[in-house]
């Protein structure tokens, strides 16, 4: 394990579990790596240099139509913006957008952003109040006004919130997909689904480009607490665009990197090249927390005896004139070749532990979609092994969120029965959450 830590913000950790030992002509190394911040205060920003604010936000408030059925979404979506603008630390930059087919500046305007004080908060608060809903859904118009005014900020985080009440009608697939390509990397966004209208896998695919987490609020109600809880973790982070940077020897190739916990998320293909066999994932913005990654590894076979460092993990952060600050953490992955069958079989219970989660994930998105589709076999088939995966981990918040969609029977062996009235929303909230993984009992 190495560890580095900056004046005033979180020191990062690196810890590397895995069994490195391979049986003779043994080739795929796996290992968990746990990346850890702590230490860093919620003022001030690890590598934000002083007198200039820390970070930006902008929060995109769907306003179309539909957010007027029933009112309550409206008015929800209007309690909850000013939730988060009261959550915002003094000398944050903010903006609020209201999105509709076209994107619209709500507060401040004129291509601004306002900086955070008690009469800014009150004037933005003012302004909630004339949202009207009307119009339709074109979610990348809004995400790309968000960018421009995020960019504009001179400063080192920057964070966006979008809800949305209904499904990207007004705008082709491939229009939104070259937005998310566009924003990657320029800001981070949580998205918030409220309601039953809307499309997981467009809201999760928002959230999982830019980096942020995905949910759903089924009831407009519960608006408030969820943006206030999102506000105080953007306010958190002090360390913006944090890559995994991954080099391998000269005969191995990585096979995968996701990262496990919280939640699942592949980032293979996400890889930057970042100079001989080396290469960067990104992993967003960081506060005090703790995340891991799966890294799986194809090493060239080597003698009984032999041993080789298979990867070698450790944190850059991008810096404005092309150069890359190194965080000092460091983990090495290791693989030796042994005759010795007990070592070389035995499975370390962290590669063991999230390979079932992501496994689970899997199988609950599998489900999901025969089910929709009407193959019940299909889907019984698949959310009986999620019910047995949830079981066996302990992952108790997923196995209760399956258990509103089938009637398990026997959760040990994953006998389960479809139920046969299932609610949207409950259908929806399994299909959101189905990533979030639970960490391996230490």
């Amino acid at each position: 394990m190495a560890n580095f830590a900056k004046p005033d913000g979180p020191r990062f950790s690196v810890d590397v579990y895995q069994n490195e030992y391979l049986p003779e002509g043994g080739s795929q190394v796996d290992a968990i790596v746990t990346v850890t911040a702590t230490g860093g205060g919620t003022l001030g920003g690890a590598l934000v240099p002083p007198g200039r604010p820390s970070a930006a936000v902008a929060v995109m408030v769907d306003c179309s139509g539909s957010m007027d059925h029933p009112p309550a979404k409206m008015r929800g979506a209007r309690e909850a913006t000013a939730a988060a603008i009261d959550t915002l630390r003094d000398g944050t930059r903010f903006a609020v957008i209201g999105g509709t087919h076209v994107a619209q500046e709500v507060y401040p305007g004129g291509g601004r952003l306002a900086v955070a004080d008690a009469t800014t908060r009150e004037q933005a608060k003012q302004a909630l109040r004339r949202l009207s809903a009307g119009g339709g859904t074109a979610i990348g118009t809004w995400l790309r006004l968000a960018d421009r005014l995020l960019s504009a900020a001179d400063v080192t985080l920057r964070h966006g919130i979008l809800l949305t009440d209904g499904r990207n009608e007004h705008e082709s697939p491939t229009d939104l997909r070259a937005t998310l390509d566009a924003c990657a990397g320029r800001f981070t966004c949580d998205a918030r689904g409220v309601g039953t209208d809307w499309d997981v896998k467009e809201v999760t695919g928002i959230a999982s480009a830019l980096l942020g987490t995905a949910d759903i609020v089924a009831h407009p109600a519960g608006l408030a607490a969820d943006f206030t809880r999102m506000m105080e973790t953007a306010m958190g982070k002090e360390v913006a665009d944090v890559a995994l940077r991954v080099w391998t020897p000269a005969g191995a190739a990585l096979r995968f990197v996701k990262q496990v916990a919280p939640a699942v998320e592949d980032l293979t293909h996400r890889r930057t090249e970042a100079g001989p066999r080396a290469g960067d994932y990104p992993t967003g913005s960081w506060g005090d927390e703790s995340r891991d990654y799966h890294l799986s590894v194809t090493v060239p076979p080597a003698g009984l005896g032999q041993e080789m460092l298979a990867a070698r993990v450790s944190l850059v952060v991008p810096q404005p004139d092309g150069t890359v600050q190194n965080l000092g953490a460091q983990g090495l992955v290791r693989a030796v070749w042994t005759d010795d069958m007990a070592a070389s079989t035995a499975m370390s219970p962290q590669v063991a532990h999230y390979t079932g989660q992501a496994e689970l994930a899997q199988a609950i998105q599998q489900g999901i979609d025969l089910r929709k589709a009407g193959d019940f076999d299909g889907a019984t088939a698949k959310l009986g092994r999620a019910v047995q995966l949830a079981n066996a981990s302990g992952n108790a918040d997923t196995a209760k969120l399956l258990a509103k969609v089938v009637d398990v029977v026997d959760a040990a062996t994953g006998t389960v029965r479809l139920k046969t009235r299932v609610t949207e929303a409950d259908e929806m909230t399994l299909e959101t959450r189905s990533t979030k993984t639970v960490r391996v009992k230490k």
